[in-house]
């Protein structure tokens, strides 16, 4: 039986109680429960995130293997870094961090999936991470308009991705390669991608025991966080591309 959290304080079962892989549910660990900033503070700092659709109770979730992007290990296919030396220096694209947060996690929420009806972004965790100040977005605009995002949550020196939008060919694309130049500056080498997918794999991320995750989490989280998140154009440089003098400054 999965734990059911009824006390608002009420800690989380310990990881290694979640379902294993031969269940119908593998990593879940526990249901119910609010979505405060307490409670997901909590939750993150060991590795639990909430997974769930409408009309369900809130599922938290630590799934053994955990699939991360190690920022020193990131991929760029000759094509994408063609792709995002162009975004670079054309003039009309920039790359903006916590314009909106909340409305960077509309984006994503909206963003149709192949094999996916409707989203996990549920109004009520919209509205809980829309007043965390842990949760950043990060967006690559053209000419105006968001070609495409993501968001996550960083604590410490750990960074937790959650979803991206794109649409733009490559949009999200564009932004998480930002992330990573962000990541690199800030000392951040971990980036939790929660779940194995091709799209990640292409780019570096791989899977890890859920024991080496939450040792790592225990390592960075309780580091100082970082005074500020913000890209300038200087930044491309932890990808190998050079701008202009003129396009280097902030």
């Amino acid at each position: 039986m999965v734990p059911w959290l009824q006390d608002p304080q009420e800690p989380f079962p310990p990881t290694a109680k979640a379902l294993g892989q031969d269940s119908d549910a593998p990593g879940l660990l526990a249901a119910g429960g609010e979505l405060t900033l307490w409670r997901l503070r909590e939750a993150y700092s060991r590795g639990i995130f909430p997974w769930y659709g409408p009309g369900q109770p809130v599922l938290w979730w630590s799934p053994d293997p955990r699939m991360v992007l190690q920022t020193a290990h990131f991929k760029l296919s000759r094509s994408l870094r063609k792709t995002v030396a162009r975004f670079a220096r054309t003039p009309g694209c920039e790359i903006r961090v916590d314009r909106d947060p909340a409305d960077t996690m509309r984006c994503c929420a909206g963003a149709q999936r192949e094999g996916q009806n409707g989203t996990w972004i549920v109004p009520e965790m919209l509205e809980a991470y829309a007043g965390w100040k842990c949760v950043h977005g990060i967006e690559a605009w053209v000419d105006g308009e968001p070609a495409g995002g993501l968001y996550g949550i960083s604590l410490g020196r750990m960074f937790f991705g959650e979803s991206m939008f794109s649409r733009r060919s490559d949009g999200s694309k564009i932004a998480l390669a930002a992330l990573i130049c962000m990541c690199r500056e800030l000392d951040i080498a971990w980036i939790d991608c929660q779940q194995n997918t091709k799209h990640l794999a292409s780019m570096g991320a791989f899977e890890v025991t859920r024991a080496a995750f939450e040792r790592h989490l225990a390592e960075t989280v309780p580091q100082p966080a970082p005074p500020r998140w913000a890209f300038e154009p200087r930044l491309w440089q932890h990808l190998g591309i050079a701008l202009p003098a003129a396009l280097n400054e902030p």
